[in-house]
């Protein structure tokens, strides 16, 4: 697995914060980020086309859009990548 770490959250305090990575072996982006709580886990799957609930291996995750700069650049490296 190649994972490459590509930033955190620049708002937060650098301990426990959001976090981006790029697994340029398996050609995905990686993210750390805050549990959705049940509210917004249910209205997640009330909007999604599935409309089922949420398997036990994936969940929600929030992100602040202050990190886009970040996953952008995290997209622009599963792009480069010549595993796609």
């Amino acid at each position: 697995m190649g994972l490459r770490f590509v930033g955190i959250d620049p708002d937060t305090d650098r301990d426990h914060c959001p976090t981006v990575w790029v697994d340029e072996g398996a050609g995905e982006l990686v993210f750390q980020g805050w549990k959705a709580d049940a509210q917004l886990q249910a209205a997640c799957q009330s909007t999604s086309p599935a409309n089922g609930p949420i398997p036990s291996h994936e969940a929600v995750v929030r992100l602040p859009v202050r990190m886009v700069p970040l996953i952008r650049e995290a997209c622009d490296a599963v792009e480069r990548s010549e595993l796609r």
